[in-house]
């Protein structure tokens, strides 16, 4: 024990060197105007989507971040040229991997779209012949839309644009006639600008902030952390960002609506075919003079369908091809030729050609217009992909189907976006359970299917116990692992009715449902947790090393939660805080005095906010004595007196300010007020020689603000110091210890006293003791209690003694309360005391007037 403070100091201060250079970093970042995924705010400040992520990231790492405003290309200019440290949304491309350096995680994904005036309706890629394209100068955009055009053999006249902006400007002037842009940003400007989109989507996009040179390898390694983490718990600074900027979708697998750019491709393509079925019957009966102009129509016709990003195909009555355009040509790797004349069998697996020929079914049977995804697996390939399939039957002149053609759009891409963002909603990345956000949508089904059928369930909470201390000693990625181990032991008692999800960094929680009455019920949980915690409790293989960590478990019934899955958290919540406050590695079931518990507090709180802000809180003072009987000094002791509930015990309203934050004021008040109170003692003859202790809580002491208060308050009340001591515990010392000698011997310096309370209870090491500026060492009143009966606390009162004559520290014994025990003490060599044998605490005015007219006597 007396080691590990002074170890753990040492890796911290080596931890902290080592990551010295990192956080010092300034960064240049390049900032081109694309709302709402990157731009400058009025502060000429990093905002949007990336600028906001950025910033949140750099707070955590103490980067200093330098905005450059720049055009897109004038910023890829100054990446590549060493002017710019970082690019925040590069779209990922093989090209860009050869100069740039990205992370690995996406932050975003994208695809880019069309938008034009009302003016014009452009709804297909063919329309864009001898249009004016606005679109960004050196983009990924520009360069796939000059190729396509080139596939196309159409001619649109391109109109580079410096900024997004400039390009939705020049449409909404009528200087062109679309525009190019992400989702992102279109969607958003498109209606301010009077534009709407166009059916024209195209390049689905990863987004990711870029380097070049490997000279950031470092901060995209720490984004890649970030993202990785931020992306796994709902909330973060990720989901908070991205739900300001509006950017995440609702995801419902059952929503994906066709859009209108489809039916009119539907509608030209099905007219274009039966222009060239017409065609092909009309080429039979006319003249040999016109076969030549209409095998030049057929052929421009097959160049427009061969262009087609969509499969086109025909098949007649026996479902056999009849045409294939190139697009199909080159997903079967097969020429049109071994094309014709054959059936899906001979391409696809058997559940997708037994899917496709019902679908076809339909339309050469029933002469039903379908639309339907169908989901195929190439033999060629071996990979599923996923089509939007449209069909319609053929007719002939005697109005008999014939053959049918159909047009089937590869969305596989937007498939797997649509399926990662889900997962991203729905699931923990790191583990794949279910994240907190899919838990309580399953709550809520659970209790409605209790209220329902009556059956019970429960909510086993389960918090890894001291997982902080293996995350900040052996590094994040052991901590991933063990969590991914821990996963894999719950899943392993888990049944196919029940839900394990991963709520946060080391929280898991487990939804049973079906279970029989209450009484069995409760038994088959108790029987549940203890293997639970057992497995959990055997050791686990981290790389090459061993860990041993518990748990603590939480568990509440269905039928306590009220009806709510808020409730029903809230309750699990309370019950596993209480087994972690029962030693841990353990369990225990929510009960009413929990929820008691936890609304006393909450209501003490309130009243203790309320009583500080009223000054309802007072200062009772108790004496301190030397061996002759002379006071020397005095304590300051804090009470409260309620309102209703009369005298609020300092054992009852202390913990209470301690977990909310409250000791911090009240520990400023009480510094003022003792300041206060010494400077009133100065002026008088027989108080000014007496000293002041004050307590000084462990989260007031580590308080940034702490030593300029107390300060502060010197310098108002101009007292002496050194008639102030400060009383400290040892349970100060048991974090970063460096730090607290460094602010003792700080304030020391300036004159003030030191006082250790309660000395021996805790976590007393010589190591420490002889490091610290003490001036007293306070001997605690259970040793002193029994000191007449028990030869044990004697002999530690003995050793303390003799341990402040070995430093030079005076001694000081509380909770004397008669005088045997002071004369025992005497003996010990004990010099100074307090207790009910000299005076019980009592208000200021008291124990000032007593101390007034008292003459000394000796004991």
């Amino acid at each position: 024990m007396t080691r590990q403070p002074l170890l753990g100091a040492l890796i911290l201060g080596l931890c902290l060197t080592l990551s010295t250079g990192l956080q010092a970093r300034e960064l240049r970042v390049g900032v081109y105007h694309n709302p709402p995924k990157l731009l400058l705010d009025e502060q000429q400040q990093l905002s949007g989507i990336f600028g906001d992520l950025l910033r949140a990231i750099a707070a955590q790492e103490q980067w200093t971040l330098v905005p450059v405003p720049c055009t897109w290309q004038h910023c890829l200019n100054l990446l590549g040229n060493g002017e710019l440290d970082i690019m925040p949304d590069v779209a990922f491309s093989e090209d860009r991997a050869q100069t740039m350096d990205f992370h690995q995680v996406p932050t975003l994904y994208s695809w880019s779209q069309l938008y034009q005036s009302g003016r014009h309706d452009i709804n297909a890629f063919l329309d864009l012949d001898g249009k004016r394209v606005a679109v960004l100068e050196g983009s990924i955009q520009h360069h796939h839309l000059i190729q396509k055009a080139e596939n196309f053999g159409i001619n649109p006249i391109w109109l580079p644009t410096s900024s997004l902006e400039q390009g939705f400007e020049l449409v909404a002037q009528e200087h062109a006639d679309v525009v190019a842009a992400n989702h992102f940003y279109g969607d958003k400007h498109a209606l301010r600008a009077g534009l709407r989109a166009t059916p024209i989507m195209f390049q689905p996009a990863q987004l990711f902030f870029a380097s070049t040179g490997g000279r950031q390898d470092e901060v995209l390694s720490r984004i890649d952390q970030y993202l990785r983490e931020w992306k796994a718990n709902d909330p973060s600074p990720f989901f908070e960002i991205m739900r300001e900027w509006g950017a995440i979708p609702a995801v419902d697998a059952h929503a994906l609506a066709v859009s209108p750019q489809f039916w009119w491709t539907v509608g030209i393509l099905a007219l274009l075919l039966l222009l060239a079925l017409s065609l092909n019957f009309l080429l039979r009966r006319q003249v040999e003079e016109k076969t030549r102009h209409i095998k030049a129509s057929e052929e421009r016709l097959n160049t427009i369908l061969d262009s087609v990003e969509a499969c086109i195909y025909i098949k007649d009555r026996k479902l056999r091809y009849q045409y294939a355009n190139q697009k199909l040509c080159n997903l079967l790797g097969l020429s049109r030729e071994d094309i014709i004349g054959r059936t899906d069998a001979d391409f696809f697996d058997a559940k997708a050609t037994e899917h496709i020929r019902d679908n076809d079914h339909k339309v050469i049977k029933d002469g039903i217009k379908l639309v339907d995804e169908e989901v195929t697996t190439f033999t060629t390939l071996g990979t599923p992909h996923t089509f939007l399939s449209a069909k319609l039957p053929l007719y002939g002149p005697d109005d008999r189907i014939y053959a049918l053609c159909g047009i089937s759009t590869d969305i596989t891409e937007l498939r797997q976006i649509q399926e990662q963002m889900h997962q991203l909603a729905y699931y923990d990345p790191l583990t794949s359970l279910p994240n907190r956000r899919l838990l309580i949508d399953r709550l809520s089904h659970a209790l409605a299917n209790h209220k329902r059928t009556g059956l019970e369930g429960a909510l086993i909470f389960i918090d890894m116990d001291n997982f902080k201390v293996l995350n900040d000693s052996l590094g994040m990625d052991y901590g991933d692992l063990l969590l991914c181990q821990v996963s894999e032991r719950l899943n392993q008692h888990v049944r196919a009715t029940d839900t394990l999800a991963r709520l946060s960094a080391d929280e898991f929680a487990l939804l049973v449902e079906s279970l029989p009455d209450d009484a069995e019920a409760s038994h088959q949980l108790r029987r549940l947790g203890q293997k639970l915690l057992e497995r959990l409790s055997q050791p686990f293989a981290l790389n090459d090393s061993h860990h041993v960590t518990s748990a603590s478990l939480g568990i509440v019934m269905l039928s306590e939660a009220s009806g709510s899955a808020d409730e029903l958290l809230k309750r699990a919540d309370l019950a596993v805080n209480e087994a972690k406050s029962s030693g841990r590695n353990t369990m225990r079931f929510f009960n009413p005095t929990m929820q008691a518990e936890v609304s006393r507090r909450a209501r003490l709180e309130a009243d203790l906010r309320y009583a500080l802000s009223q000054q309802q809180l007072r200062l009772h003072i108790q004496p301190q004595v030397d061996q002759h009987g002379s006071q020397v000094g005095m304590e300051a002791l804090v009470r409260w007196e309620h309102p209703q509930d009369g005298i609020i015990a300092p054992s009852d309203f202390i913990p209470v300010a301690e977990s909310s934050g409250l000791i911090i004021p009240l520990g400023e008040w009480l510094v003022s007020q003792a300041c206060q109170m010494l400077a009133q003692w100065s002026s008088h003859p027989r108080l000014r020689h007496l000293t002041l202790a004050i307590n000084i809580s462990p989260r007031q002491f580590r308080h940034p603000k702490f030593v300029n208060h107390v300060l502060n308050s010197l310098r108002v009340s101009g007292i002496n110091p050194a008639h102030l001591k400060l009383e400290i515990t040892e349970s100060l010392l048991i974090e970063d210890l460096e730090s607290i000698i460094k602010k003792m011997k700080g304030l020391k310096d300036l004159g003030l006293r030191f006082s250790l309370d309660d000395f021996g209870t805790g976590y007393a090491s010589l190591s420490y003791l002889k490091r610290l500026p003490l001036d007293q060492i306070k001997i605690d009143q259970s040793f002193v209690r029994d000191l007449l009966t028990d030869k044990s606390d004697e002999a530690i009162i003995r050793t303390i003694v003799a341990l402040g004559e070995s430093l030079e520290i005076e001694i000081i014994a509380e909770g004397v309360e008669n005088e045997a025990q002071l004369a025992r003490l005497k003996q010990l060599g004990c010099r100074l005391f307090q207790g009910y044998l000299f005076g019980r605490p009592a208000p200021i005015s008291h124990w000032a007037a007593e101390t007034a007219s008292s003459v000394p006597q000796g004991r």
